[in-house]
């Protein structure tokens, strides 16, 4: 099993049972890849290492096949290889994910608090991060 961090598999970051449903091949090329190696390192790995436990990843890569299957954003960094949304299991966890993320200085683009904590969604960009803290209802 090739893994892309630490604690990141290939696998869990391109698995979709959407994509398995329908038979997309959701398999990022080699500049996408490159990109989930960024985020998984450099904003996944540091949280994980603060969290000392599990987080689920709910949808990492997406194809853009798959991300207009699943009514994904246009502008979708998961797209890009440069988003991430996570899990710590349920809400309180989640909140303290968040609050953890937004005070910790680590760098992101995005952490985006979804649907009162139902998960996270966190991305990062080589460049231009714009530390972009927003809410989903």
């Amino acid at each position: 099993m090739t893994n892309i961090s630490k604690h990141i598999t290939l696998q869990e970051a391109t698995e979709s049972a959407t994509a398995l449903r329908m038979g997309i091949k959701n398999v990022p090329n080699e500049l996408e890849l490159e990109a989930m190696k960024y985020v998984a390192e450099n904003l996944f790995e540091p949280i994980r290492e603060w969290y000392e436990k599990p987080i689920k990843i709910n949808s990492f890569f997406r194809c853009v096949v798959l991300n207009k299957a699943v009514k994904g954003s246009l502008t979708s960094g998961h797209v890009l290889g440069n988003s991430i949304d996570i899990s710590g299991g349920n809400k309180i966890e989640n909140k303290k994910l968040f609050d953890f993320i937004k005070t910790s200085g680590l760098e992101y683009d995005q952490l985006i608090n979804e649907y009162d904590y139902t998960w996270l969604h966190i991305s990062l960009k080589k460049t231009g991060n714009r530390k972009q803290i927003l809410v989903i209802k």
